[in-house]
């Protein structure tokens, strides 16, 4: 007979009995010891309790169920109760760091502590009293910022920081890590007063190199507050910065740049933007290598990103693009600057943007000071040595050699001879390299800022504008020809005359003088200053006994003849029959209205002038006052089209009225032909607009941006039905043709030349290009005829031809008019 099976029994080992035994007699003891904790009145068995469940903690077998028992508001309440009362420091220090861990765990214990005040307070004292773990919780109370400062904690943040670091891993934060964090929100919502005294306390207390280490911390947020620290520092103290730029690790600051806020990197961009002003040129060098070498991610393409997201803003706050310009143009001019760099580009337009965005004038100041501080020259506590290295160049260099004396007995300075003469020689070669950028930089267009900035009512946009116009048209002398002299003499020559004549200040007439001494290097410079020359004299004699460089320049200036220039064909088809200068800025645009034999100037003057031409030459009849700067002009019988500053093309009676159209569109160049606007746009876009109608038609599309370039349509032309665009080119062809009828390219001219403008003719295409040069191609055969050299300072703006083809006019950009004859056709 087969036995009957019972039910299975499972073993239970042992082991596993016990210790479910020890977990439950623990748990017990838990209770016992909280309620000890919660209700006892003696302040031993309360003072016991803690240290029992410190002990049940510190075993970690049980956490989370111990979490839910002690988390509860009866619980907390009765280790503030010990916080309170208790004087043993065994038992304090077990409290903190048990609500230290519950409060990491659960932010119901951190709601329970806040909800009284005195709680707050009783943590804050502990933590001066000596009981430096209590930081970390007051760190986790997140005290409003107000308080922080009225707690008046930074010599014992300070004195955690000096603290060897602590190892303990079962902490939820190192209390050194608490101390920054905490230290850079006192620093952020401190007055100036405040903030000058926390920062002698700082450096006073050596504290320097132990936040400089924070910068390469595991937690991002403890890095940013180094950040926050150190840049104050530096502000207050120019001297810390030479600590920081010796001991600091860059790459894990770069690392963090995409991961946050604007206000964070804002803060990252203008501590390295600071970093960079040491009063030793090899070492700056050495720092922007590392800058534009170190990190996980490009540095340039992250400043890039950062640079065109704050333009777009256009917050109020602004001026912190341009040290992101700063930075970045600082960066990339450790390459060749003959080079082309995409980010080189947009730094020096975001520089150009800050001087013009006259809402700011902030930003503009900011912009100038950063163009000036690209020189490179600091003193060892970062001031700029701009003004008094000019000085010297200009001949008055006993304030920069008192200067420099004083600067080294003050920070106790000692150099080699051989590594002073080295730093000199980069600082040279930094100088050239940078100023050959900027002023290259769209031909001269840094030039246009500054000079809006001289004209400026605040006296200190004027003076930094004044010191940056010095420096680089002192540097045109020395660079190699960059065809940009014409368009700084047209910026800037009235206004250095005018500081030379008028003031009493020796050193700005010595910066004027400085300046000048460029421009008798021409003979168009020197036309210029034919009508003041007799105050220049006079000026530079009251100067010769302090400057030597007033001795030479009136050496050559004596030595000057009345001097003329012929021209002279020598078989050429185009001969220079008159040359004018009415126009008190560029020549922007030219356009002649064939009906009435009148021509037609648009200038950033602001004013369209309207001449009459005929055999025996031409004079101005008429000034028509606009309000916009006047780009690209074009005329018919009633109205005037032309593209103002933002987008847009503002079409213009001559009664006085005006109206916007296209506005989604910024026009680089329009051309007008019976009643239809032909639009050329900053997108690579043209468009078709019928003025009666308001009829768009889209001749192109427009393309998006390469990395925040632009590559507009730079000039339209319309003739016997076809379209010819001048703009980018991908396929070596610069000059493309378009059908007006149904919209197709039949064709292109094969110019690799920078074309801005153009004029057609019946039977010649004429390229107006950057460089200076005008290419004339047949229109039939799409070949290149010839090549006319019109001026090799300025670039060419914008030409016409009368009506019987004879006559081609030509605008440039130092505020001349150039008229050629066709000899084949005269």
């Amino acid at each position: 007979m087969q036995a009957k099976v019972g039910p299975e029994i499972r073993s239970v080992s042992p082991n596993s009995v016990i210790s479910q035994a020890t977990i439950d007699g623990t748990m017990s003891e838990l209770r016992l010891a909280i309620t000890d904790l919660c209700t006892s009145e003696i302040l031993r068995e309360a003072e016991t309790a803690v240290l029992k469940i410190e002990r049940f903690w510190e075993e970690g077998n049980m956490q989370l169920e111990m979490i839910s028992m002690l988390t509860k508001p009866p619980v907390i309440n009765g280790f503030v109760e010990i916080l309170f009362n208790s004087v043993d420091k065994q038992v304090l220090k077990a409290t903190i760091l048990l609500l230290t861990e519950l409060g990491s765990r659960d932010v119901s214990v951190i709601q329970t502590l806040t909800a009284v005040d005195s709680d707050v307070e009783c943590i804050v004292e502990l933590f001066k009293k000596g009981l430096l773990e209590a930081v970390v919780l007051v760190h986790l109370l997140r005290p409003q910022a107000t308080s922080l400062v009225e707690m008046d904690l930074v010599d014992y943040l300070l004195t955690v920081l000096g603290n060897k670091e602590d190892t303990n891993q079962r902490k939820c934060m190192n209390p050194r890590t608490a101390s920054l964090i905490l230290l850079g929100d006192i620093i952020r919502s401190s007055s100036e007063a405040r903030l000058a005294k926390i920062v002698r306390s700082i450096v006073t207390t050596n504290s320097i190199e132990k936040i400089v280490i924070s910068l390469q911390a595991e937690q991002v947020e403890e890095r940013i507050a180094a950040v926050t620290i150190l840049l104050r520092c530096v502000l207050e103290d120019g001297k810390c910065r030479n600590i920081i730029a010796e001991k600091a690790e860059l790459a894990p600051v770069l690392e963090i740049f995409v991961r946050v806020n604007d206000a964070e990197r804002f803060e990252i961009v203008h501590l390295l933007s600071e970093l960079v002003k040491l009063n030793r040129r090899n070492l700056n060098e050495q720092i922007l290598h590392l800058l534009k070498d170190e990190g996980t991610f490009s540095t340039m393409h992250n400043l890039l990103m950062y640079l065109q997201n704050a333009l777009q803003d256009q917050s109020p706050i602004v001026a912190g693009t341009e040290r992101v310009g700063s930075l970045t143009t600082a960066v990339v001019f450790q390459d060749e600057p003959r080079k082309m760099s995409i980010y080189r580009e947009e730094a020096i337009d975001a520089l150009i943007s800050g001087l013009r965005n006259s809402e700011f004038p902030v930003a503009q100041i900011s912009a100038a000071e950063t163009v000036l501080s690209l020189q490179g020259r600091f003193s060892y506590s970062g001031k700029s040595l701009s003004r008094a290295i000019l000085l010297k160049r200009a001949g008055l260099d006993r304030s920069y050699r008192a200067f420099m004396r004083k600067d080294k007995r003050r920070h106790n300075i000692s150099a080699d001879d051989q590594d002073t003469k080295e730093d000199e020689k980069s600082g040279e070669e930094w100088e050239r390299r940078v100023a050959f950028a900027l002023v290259s930089h769209e031909f001269g267009l840094l030039f246009e800022g500054l000079a809006e900035g001289l004209k400026s009512r605040y006296e200190e946009l004027q003076s930094v504008c004044f010191m940056a116009a010095t420096w680089l048209t002192y540097m045109l002398s020395i660079l190699p020809d960059t065809g940009v002299r014409g368009a700084a003499r047209v910026c800037f020559l009235n206004h250095f005359v005018s500081v030379f004549k008028s003031r009493n200040n020796t050193e700005d007439r010595a910066l004027s003088m400085l300046a000048l001494n460029t421009f008798i290097r021409d003979p168009e410079g020197l036309q210029g200053l034919g009508a003041h020359m007799k105050d220049i004299l006079k000026g530079l004699r009251e100067l010769k006994k302090s400057s030597i460089m007033a001795v030479e320049m009136l050496k050559v200036l004596s030595e000057e003849h009345d001097n003329s220039a012929v021209w002279s064909s020598e078989g050429s088809e185009l001969h220079l029959i008159q040359e004018i200068c009415e126009h008190t800025k560029a020549v922007t645009s030219l356009a002649v209205l064939h009906s009435s034999d009148k021509l037609y100037s648009g200038s950033l003057d602001r004013t369209v002038r309207v001449w009459v031409v005929s055999v025996e030459g031409i004079y101005c009849e008429q000034v028509q006052e606009m309000k916009d700067h006047i780009n690209n002009l074009v005329v018919a019988n009633n109205i005037a089209c032309y593209i103002p500053q933002g987008a847009g093309v503002k079409v213009y009676s001559w009664n006085g009225s005006s109206k916007l159209l296209n506005q989604q569109k910024y026009a680089k160049c329009l051309v007008l032909v019976q009643g239809k606007v032909y639009c050329g746009c900053m997108d690579s876009s043209i468009q078709e607009i019928d003025l009666a109608t308001g009829t768009l038609g889209i001749i192109q599309n427009g393309s998006k941006k390469l990395l925040g370039k632009a590559y507009p349509i730079y000039a339209l032309q319309i003739h016997d039905g076809l379209i010819y665009a001048a703009g980018p080119s991908f396929d070596g062809a610069n000059v493309k043709i378009w059908s007006t009828s149904n919209y197709s390219m039949v064709g292109s001219l094969p110019s690799s030349s920078e074309v801005r403008t153009m004029a057609v003719s019946s039977d010649l295409v004429y390229l107006g290009c950057k460089s200076g040069t005008v290419e004339v191609w047949c229109r039939k055969k799409h070949s290149r005829v010839e090549t006319l050299q019109v001026s090799s300072t300025a670039k060419i703006l914008c030409m016409a031809i009368d009506a019987n083809e004879d006559m081609l006019i030509i605008g440039t950009s130092d505020g001349r008019i150039q008229f050629k004859v066709n000899s084949r056709r005269a």
